[in-house]
């Protein structure tokens, strides 16, 4: 019997080698062949982190919609109507924010387009008229032999060809567009039956693992997954309070300076600190060139504002707000974010918050629980 298990143990890490080794071998096929199935998963993927999302709206509103009703209706609706009312609520202020941001755009860049032409007049009527009180090298700019009109045309050539290149980019983009809303669509909907039977998908996984696992170390994954779960949970919160109050904060700055666009500029600002520290600045790139249609000046005004508006952000809002949420001090909020967005960009950056919460909190207790042991010597 012993000599059987024997057997059984050593022909189990033959196989094990044997796979190891055939996975080194065939590295790119395996690669490739994984990268298929990738990305022919990611709807299925980004449908669960879209369900996650809506979990933390739902269960909000599962709260409010008649908790304490015994009626067989409600009961059985509760989940379906908070379900919807989650989805409806997040398109409608995506609707709201759009409604709000892009006929005010659409009309700065029209601005710019039809003072182009008028500009450009204004510059050549000046130079003609100021030529000969200006020396480049001791002589008058008439007797260099400047053609303005080619110049000129040479602008409006290149102006073309950006608009052109900008046609190209928007008609690709519209084919992109197509292909991600149906995955959009396909994540959509599996997000929503993840919702829908999340209690039987949690009993499903947890009876296997009480199948392959031991007890202890299905304690220890739970417990880690609670972590993580909160720490993720809780950053989402804070994340969306802290977009709230940079974008209102500007709002208001941005009307005591008399600055154009206010509403506009601090609802985009709002959306796009959606990601960690950086966020704010796209935001600003996009408020500074709709105030330039109206004045240079208070373009320039704009940065120097929301520069310091973004500093106070970063060293004082960003770290309570969000550090506090997820109990993680505000220097390890900001080491994350540098970390995480040298590693992923904008994706690393969102990430690394809560992941660098979930490894704080546990090493924490890790930490502590040693030092409660009697056999770890105290300094």
């Amino acid at each position: 019997m012993e000599l059987n298990k024997k057997s059984k143990n050593i022909a189990k890490y033959f196989l094990l080698i044997a796979a190891l080794v055939l996975l080194v071998k065939y590295s790119e096929v395996v690669l490739s062949q994984l990268k298929v199935i990738g990305y022919a998963a990611l709807p299925l993927i980004f449908g669960l982190a879209m369900a996650y999302v809506l979990n933390i709206l739902m269960k909000k509103i599962e709260k409010i919609y008649f908790p304490n009703s015994k009626n067989k209706t409600i009961v059985e609706s509760r989940r379906i109507v908070s379900i919807l009312l989650s989805i409806l609520l997040i398109i409608g202020i995506i609707v709201i924010v759009a409604l709000i941001v892009i006929p005010e755009f659409v009309r700065a860049v029209s601005v710019i387009i039809a003072a182009i032409p008028g500009a450009l007049e204004n510059v050549k009527a000046f130079i003609n008229a100021n030529s000969n009180n200006y020396e480049v090298f001791g002589r008058g700019l008439e007797t260099l032999q400047i053609d303005i009109d080619g110049i000129i045309g040479n602008i409006m050539t290149a102006a073309s060809g950006v608009l052109k290149n900008l046609l190209n980019s928007i008609l690709s983009f519209m084919g992109s567009f197509t292909s991600g809303l149906v995955n959009f669509l396909i994540a959509l909907v599996f997000s929503i039956y993840v919702l829908v039977d999340k209690e039987k998908l949690s009993r499903q996984i947890r009876k296997i693992m009480n199948a392959f696992l031991k007890s202890k170390t299905i304690e220890k994954l739970s417990y880690v997954f609670d972590v993580t779960n909160e720490a993720f949970s809780n950053f989402i919160i804070g994340q969306c309070m802290e977009a709230v109050i940079i974008g209102v904060l500007c709002t208001i700055g941005m009307i005591i300076f008399r600055f154009p666009y206010a509403v506009t500029v601090g609802v985009f600002i709002s959306v796009t600190a959606l990601i960690p520290v950086v966020g704010a600045y796209l935001g600003a790139a996009l408020g500074a060139f709709m105030i330039l249609t109206v004045s240079p000046l208070k373009a320039l005004l704009f940065l120097i504002f929301i520069t310091i508006l973004q500093q106070l952000e970063n060293n004082l809002i960003y770290p309570k707000v969000v550090g506090s949420s997820i109990g993680l001090p505000g220097i390890w909020v900001f080491a994350a974010i540098t970390i995480g967005g040298g590693l992923g960009g904008i994706v690393g950056m969102l990430l690394s918050v809560p992941v660098a919460a979930t490894i704080y909190k546990l090493f924490t207790v890790k930490v502590n629980n040693r030092l409660k042991d009697p056999e770890v010597k105290q300094i």
